[in-house]
């Protein structure tokens, strides 16, 4: 199934140029809104490659996430039953740290305990509570969980105080001295709920040469 927004993009981006002159001067740098909507089979598919691509760079994480998904698919896809199948040595083999190959394992488990939910269920839930429950995986924190709400379950209302491009762009947008706290991010996010997450993806586009 498609992913969709959970808000209308227009009328998220009306209300940060409304209550934000900075943010609004930013927005006619970088253009119109174009995120797009990240699609997975189900939250285990999306957070198996959330695990599999931390901390590596964009492609050598591609290689690897490849090689764990045809492993997938020789037992039933990228499905939590099926990672019972592969050893722990093929699954180094294809490229998996000893740390995430616990954290994949302990994905799948908490799926099929029930911890994490699927798709429909998860979109019947608060962020917090998705935050609270996706953070029980092993491997799994607040940030990624705040990037699966932004770009897989179109949630309007994500402050990713814990990204570094993002206090990063803030710093430089509202001309920080210092590297601002969350606290301080927050406060000033205030003005753009219920859309911090098209807030926080203007933030992001900010530091790309074309929106100079």
């Amino acid at each position: 199934m498609k992913p969709k927004f959970r808000y209308d993009p227009a009328e998220a981006v009306a209300h940060l140029r409304a209550g934000d002159a900075e943010l609004a001067r930013l927005i006619d740098r970088v253009g119109p809104f174009e995120l797009k909507l990240l699609t997975a089979g189900s939250l285990f598919e999306a957070l198996l490659r959330s695990i599999v691509y931390q901390q590596l760079h964009g492609k050598a994480a591609a290689t690897i996430h490849g090689r764990v998904l045809a492993l997938l698919d020789r037992h039933g896809g990228p499905v939590p039953d099926a990672l019972a199948a592969p050893r722990d040595e093929e699954l180094r083999a294809a490229g998996l740290s000893r740390g995430k190959l616990a954290a994949v394992r302990d994905l799948a488990g908490k799926c099929q305990a029930g911890v994490v939910p699927s798709f429909r269920e998860a979109h019947q839930l608060g962020d917090d509570e998705l935050v609270a429950r996706l953070t029980e995986v092993r491997g799994i924190g607040p940030w990624t969980v705040h990037m699966l709400l932004i770009f897989h379950l179109g949630r309007p209302d994500v402050m990713p105080t814990g990204d570094f491009a993002i206090r990063l762009a803030f710093k430089r947008l509202y001309r920080k001295r210092r590297e601002p706290s969350p606290e301080v991010i927050l406060r000033h996010a205030r003005a753009w709920s219920p859309y911090r997450s098209v807030a926080s993806w203007y933030l992001w586009r900010s530091l790309a040469p074309t929106a100079d």
